[in-house]
């Protein structure tokens, strides 16, 4: 989007910079960002300024510690005036201008030959919104992002991955509005949906025609597919090439038979993920305003299936949460308690952040590992035989699946 008023008409183009010169005036925070930009973009980026910030230093090719020379501009394809002095910026802009090469004056975009629009890139697309307001487009630009993101914008892709990849999503409690925002970006752009009964319906009827729906109907003493047919049916599909979303309620891991789901897609040779949801276990005790712990009253709660007898306790899985600083005692404490020393532990340090580290080892065992390693707070520790019912890497994100936005 582009143009008003106030402001002449320009094309809007997207460069390919890969490999090419981009040379940046300035070593501000305004300047870091532009060199960050260039550089995710795969520019060589030189940067000319008397002061550079570290980030800035770690980002360029070439830096220069000095003031703006005429010919700093040779070689470059592009060219950014980002410092905090509109003559220098001018300076710049005239050079650029005098030899033919495009020019972005970050202080006063109207000066300069080129402009940078507010940038979203998501899923394989780009979209780019500019005009005279900086602030207008931005706003704009992240309207859009929410737009996208809960699925009130189409943007399912036409064009085939080069092979099929099946996503199981938890669909949260029920309520549409609670799927992640991944899990409904996923939905949007599925080919096949599997669902079933306690999954979020609702979400099926924005879905193109041409989209497959494949009911499970799964309820009690009755399921229009079996376990192995649900297997089968998301292997067939991928394998034909299709993206497919498993959908269901809740978290597929917390009673859903995700973890069968995804051996059978690994066994098969098939691209999975597993995209968590919100548990009824947490959700519907929310909605009716009960708290599972309150300081003073409870600190622990116990979750359990009602399809079996409460035998066998000490198999059950544990996840414990803020007990890092005290891993040591608490292990002692469950090894005391009738905990087998050898049991299944794993501490999860930044579940689902960039740096996320999983930590394995028997229980007796894991709070050394867990030192040797590095890992502090925040994480959550699992103890129990499901620690090791997968495995470690069958969760890898398929490259085709969409991501998140950069």
């Amino acid at each position: 989007m582009n143009g008003s008023q106030n402001e002449p008409v320009t094309l809007p183009l997207l460069l390919d910079l890969a490999g090419r010169r981009a040379l940046v005036v300035g070593g501000g925070a305004v300047a870091t960002r532009r060199a960050s930009a260039l550089a995710e973009a795969g520019a060589l980026v030189d940067v000319v300024a008397p002061r550079l910030s570290d980030e800035i230093r770690r980002i360029a090719i070439t830096v220069h510690e000095r003031g703006f020379v005429a010919d700093d501009v040779t070689g470059a394809w592009l060219v950014m005036a980002c410092t905090d002095d509109a003559a220098v910026n001018t300076s710049v802009a005239s050079v650029a201008d005098e030899r033919r090469i495009w020019c972005v004056r970050a202080d006063d975009a109207a000066r300069g030959t080129a402009r940078t629009p507010a940038v979203l890139r998501r899923d394989g697309l780009t979209v780019a919104v500019a005009g005279a307001d900086p602030r207008r487009s931005v706003t704009l630009r992240d309207a859009i992002s929410v737009a996208l993101d809960v699925g009130d914008l189409p943007s399912r892709p036409n064009r085939r991955p080069p092979h099929g990849s099946v996503a199981l999503v938890g669909g949260g409690p029920g309520d549409p509005e609670l799927i992640t925002v991944r899990g409904r970006r996923l939905v949007a752009a599925a080919d096949v949906v599997v669902v079933d009964r306690l999954a979020p319906r609702d979400l099926l009827g924005e879905l193109p025609d041409d989209v497959e729906i494949i009911d499970c109907g799964k309820a009690a003493h009755r399921h229009n597919l079996t376990q192995d047919e649900i297997n089968a049916v998301l292997i067939d599909r991928a394998r034909a090439g299709k993206r497919v979303v498993r959908l269901k309620g809740g978290d597929p891991f917390v009673f859903g038979r995700g973890g069968e789901e995804l051996l059978a897609c690994v066994a098969a040779g098939v691209a999975v993920t597993v995209v968590p949801g919100i548990s009824s276990v947490l959700a519907a005790p929310v909605a009716a305003g009960i708290p599972l712990t309150h300081r003073g009253v409870a600190s622990r709660f116990t979750v359990a299936s009602g399809h079996q007898d409460p035998d066998g306790a000490g198999d059950d899985t544990l996840v414990l949460l803020m007990a890092m600083e005290r891993l040591d005692r608490v292990a002692a404490g469950l090894i005391e308690g009738g905990r087998d020393p050898g049991t299944p532990a794993a501490a999860i340090h930044r579940a689902t952040l960039e740096g996320q580290q999983v930590v394995r080892a028997p229980l007796r065992e894991l709070a050394g590992a867990v030192r040797r390693a590095g890992l502090g707070a925040p994480a959550v520790v699992v103890v129990g035989a499901v620690v090791d019912a997968l495995p470690g890497s069958a969760n890898a994100t398929s490259a085709d699946l969409p991501q998140q936005s950069e």
